[in-house]
């Protein structure tokens, strides 16, 4: 005779938002929403609870093979998604949209992550290790993450920069971005921090500002080796280099490379 399954216990855990989580512990059927914290999932060993993900989720390379693609992280299919039966969802206030994440979250756990700092990403891998029974594994990948950017060091004067995230129209992250926050830690100073979130930048203002280092990310704009001529007529002086954008901005596990990434970027 099979015995029933014995009912998860619920876990209540608040977000980074503020908002009070109960999720079935440990739970069984989870969707990611957002790419980097799809990768940390399969890193701390879930991959086979990971049900569904978005079609921008590409880390590991298995990820949209093994699980449902549910649509992109700004449009839902609500259907698939509850053809899954998911226990908990994983999302973003930045990289999803609100009015999705609240038709989610009237039926299902939704937990979400609001990433601006390093702490704050750390954070992230602990909470997520805490939801999903992986408490160990989060805590010594967040420990490693940590030790790697405390042992980068500072500098005592840091080096000019401006880090564009999109062309036509030129746009550049600026203070309040987790990108900001590595860039400094990083050590480089960003001209444009005076402004807010991802501002338009003119090539004027660029000229104007003359940073020392342009950075050309790699995401969301493929910014290619073709397009450092367009910046060096701006901004002769400068050393133009295209970087690859998720090791600035992707807030989970791929962190554990960032910080030797970042003292090759020093000219």
């Amino acid at each position: 005779m099979h015995l029933p399954p014995t009912p998860s216990l619920p876990l209540t855990l608040t977000d980074q938002l503020g908002r009070r989580v109960v999720v079935p512990y440990p739970p069984q059927r989870i969707v990611s929403l957002v790419p980097s914290q799809t990768e940390l999932l399969f890193d701390l060993g879930l991959g086979t609870r990971v049900v569904g993900v978005t079609k921008f989720c590409i880390h590991p390379s298995q990820a949209r093979q093994r699980a449902t693609v549910i649509g992109g992280t700004k449009n839902f299919d609500f259907e698939k998604i509850a053809a899954l039966k998911p226990d908990l969802i994983l999302g973003n206030k930045e990289e999803n949209y609100q009015e999705g994440i609240e038709q989610l979250a009237d039926q299902y756990p939704v937990w979400l992550s609001d990433i601006s700092t390093l702490e704050e990403a750390l954070h992230m891998i602990r909470q997520v290790g805490m939801l999903t029974a992986t408490q160990a594994k989060a805590e010594a990948l967040a420990t490693d993450i940590a030790d790697s950017f405390a042992n980068l060091g500072s500098t005592a004067s840091p080096v000019s920069a401006a880090y564009f995230i999109w062309r036509k129209p030129y746009m550049v992250a600026a203070s309040g971005t987790f990108i900001n926050d590595l860039l400094t830690r990083a050590g480089f100073r960003n001209i444009f921090a005076g402004q807010s979130r991802y501002p338009e930048i003119t090539r004027e203002q660029l000229a104007d500002a003359a940073p020392q280092v342009i950075f050309l990310s790699s995401e969301p704009y493929p910014f290619k080796e073709k397009h450092v001529s367009e910046f060096a007529e701006m901004c002769p002086k400068a050393a133009i280099r295209i970087v690859d954008g998720e090791l600035f901005s992707w807030y989970g596990s791929r962190l554990r490379y960032s910080a030797a990434y970042f003292r090759e970027l020093h000219p």
